[in-house]
């Protein structure tokens, strides 16, 4: 059902992909044809968002773009309980301390997304409400409309309860039900949205409303996003693909999106970055090499809106640069060819441990370009290292000072795509 003449939030969110379920298919879409407000909840397991969070808090800002009202709610009070929706054992346990502050630091990433001022969008924290709760009377005012039945029924609960679910998690759908019922109630919020593995939170919270205010509310789930290669979106062999830079360089990020597989280019332009979808469809007929000037958008635009135009700038410049330019011979080198605006991942190194001469799978162990030390010897066996842009073809190759440029640096590579910068440290 398209009205593009008149195209509403949930049309932009058909066409790009983001729609897995809405609780009533024909409602839903025309109370967007108004304005209202939604919200989603991210519970503060860690100090920064990654990328495995883009899709809903993309949504909240197409809902803001739209001319909705978004809520960011912050899970400082669900977050102390753990949310076991698509997970496959307990969460560790996390003190107020680490919920708080991992809270304080969400905050501030959701400002590159949504426009707090004027009351354009809200930024909340359960723990305001659901820490205040006396436990008596949230069983007999809450607790009562819950049927034990239907919570064991639910898809989440059923998986988690062969490998033992605690009863503190249990009360998870409670609290959420109740986060619905709170926004709706104080901040007149109409649609919750969130994972697939949300729906039954969402539909407890829809009937908790429906019983105690007699009224209707709704929910909109978004598909579990894969990658054509079947793993999970944000997820690579290092780990989490971050927001914050201090855990995922800009470079880093810029890295990830342009190494973007060949069949997922389109649907992740669609996804993360807020082209037009005209834009969008014209690149979707790219093929070949002409690819890569696809993955050039998706990488400038994905990285531009999280760490800002001047970083996305900065890191498309060093990526063309270690790619396409000449890098100065292995032995000797005296000068190393500079991207503009270089912001290539760099790590320090004691010159003492220079003038002594280190080898060089240490060299790629320590810039994180292997996992081990003897994870870096078959690297290089293999003929995967490089040296200022010469294979290594020894492991145990001592890297002198004489192999760094005039500013000290050295450019390592492991593979075709993964570069770090090694820099000379003057110590003290």
């Amino acid at each position: 059902m398209q009205r593009m003449e008149n195209k509403t939030v949930f049309d932009v969110f058909e066409e790009r992909g983001f729609i897995e379920k809405a609780t009533d298919e024909e409602k839903v879409p025309e109370i967007l044809e108004g304005k209202v407000t939604c919200y989603i909840g991210f519970d503060p397991t860690a100090s920064s968002f990654h990328v495995g969070n883009l899709v809903p808090i993309m949504s909240l800002a197409h809902m803001q773009r739209n001319g909705h009202r978004p809520v960011a709610l912050v899970g400082g009070g669900t977050g102390l309980v753990g949310d076991p929706s698509g997970k496959d054992e307990m969460r560790q346990m996390m003190t107020y301390e680490e919920i708080n502050r991992n809270a304080e630091a969400q905050k501030k990433q959701f400002a590159h997304f949504l426009d707090f001022s004027e009351d354009r969008a809200l930024l909340l924290n359960n723990a305001n409400w659901l820490t205040k709760l006396n436990y008596i009377e949230f069983l007999r005012d809450i607790g009562v409309h819950f049927s034990i039945n239907r919570m064991l029924a639910t898809e989440s609960v059923k998986i988690r309860l062969e490998t033992g679910l605690s009863f503190i998690e249990f009360n998870y759908q409670l609290l959420q039900a109740y986060d619905f019922w709170y926004l709706f109630k104080h901040h007149d919020c109409l649609i919750q949205m969130g994972g697939s593995d949300q729906w039954g939170n969402i539909v407890a919270g829809i009937d908790l409303i429906r019983r105690l205010e007699g009224k209707q509310a709704y929910g909109i789930t978004f598909p579990l996003i894969m990658t054509a290669d079947g793993r999970k979106m944000g997820k690579t062999e290092k780990g989490a693909v971050w927001l914050d830079p201090q855990r995922t360089s800009p470079y880093e990020y810029y890295q990830f999106w342009i190494n973007t597989d060949d069949r997922d280019v389109g649907r992740f332009l669609a996804l993360f970055t807020f082209l037009p979808m005209e834009e969008v469809e014209e690149y979707r007929k790219l093929k070949g090499a002409d690819l890569r000037k696809a993955k050039e958008i998706l990488a400038f635009e994905a990285t531009k809106i999280v760490h800002g135009e001047d970083e996305a700038e900065k890191a498309k410049n060093t990526s063309r640069g270690v790619f396409v330019m000449p890098m100065p011979r292995f032995y000797g080198a005296s000068h190393t060819t500079k991207a503009e605006g270089d912001s290539l991942p760099t790590t320090p190194i004691d010159k003492n441990k220079i003038l002594e001469g280190i080898p060089a799978f240490k060299l790629f162990e320590m810039a994180g370009l292997s996992a081990s030390g003897s994870e870096a010897r078959r690297l290089i066996e293999q003929g995967g290292a490089y040296i200022n842009n010469k294979k290594v073809s020894k492991f145990d190759h001592l890297v002198k000072q004489e192999d760094f440029d005039a500013d000290g640096a050295l450019l390592l590579r492991a593979g075709k795509k993964k570069f770090h910068k090694i820099k000379i440290a003057e110590k003290n």
